[in-house]
């Protein structure tokens, strides 16, 4: 973990925060106002509330994903300004993530590990995490042969869309996704023939 803030609750913060975007393509607002309450750790579950569309969803979570999110609710809860807080990531005083620092830690660390330029804001985003939640679960299925359209609406309510035409935005012009419909495109055709 990399910590730009020594002595400062950031880092973990932080930490967790970008890893669970990264494993549950959360937005960043949802993860950001998440309540302590309705992270049920013991159940693996999260309740996202007044999402963007004004809905509320529940979002299960890996066991490992889980198991991290425990690590953090154990240090985020040694301190008693932080235990008392309704937020579930909380800064030093144990208030809700304020949209800048989360954004500004996260371009540090992405030019701390190479991946953009010293002096450039360009690079990636934190929505990116959620756009590569998209579409590794949907090469996931791919590699499991699974029924693409079938589970596609799985992945639009799991994400929160209103529409599936809303996922097939994430999924675009994705060369690995290309790749995967052409090839079954392709043996398609061969059964055809």
């Amino acid at each position: 973990m990399l910590d730009l803030h020594p002595g400062s609750f950031r880092g973990p913060t932080y930490h967790y925060f970008f890893g669970l975007l990264a494993s549950t393509g959360l937005r960043f607002s949802e993860a950001a106002r998440l309540l302590r309450e309705d992270a049920d750790l013991e159940a693996g579950m999260l309740t996202i509330r007044e999402t963007k569309f004004g809905k509320t969803r529940v979002v299960p979570l890996h066991p490992s994903t889980t198991l991290a999110l425990r690590r953090y609710a154990a240090i985020r809860d040694d301190h008693p300004v932080r235990r008392v807080s309704k937020y579930f990531f909380t800064g030093d005083l144990g208030r809700a993530l304020i949209h800048a620092n989360p954004h500004f830690s996260f371009i540090l660390w992405t030019r701390q590990a190479g991946l953009r330029e010293p002096d450039k804001r360009d690079g990636p985003r934190i929505h990116d995490l959620r756009h590569t939640f998209a579409v590794r679960t949907l090469l996931s299925w791919y590699q499991d042969r699974e029924d693409i359209a079938r589970r596609l609406p799985e992945l639009s309510t799991y994400l929160g869309h209103n529409h599936v035409s809303a996922t097939y935005w994430y999924l675009t012009a994705h060369s690995d996704l290309l790749d995967q419909a052409r090839h079954r495109l392709d043996t398609r055709w061969e059964i055809a023939e």
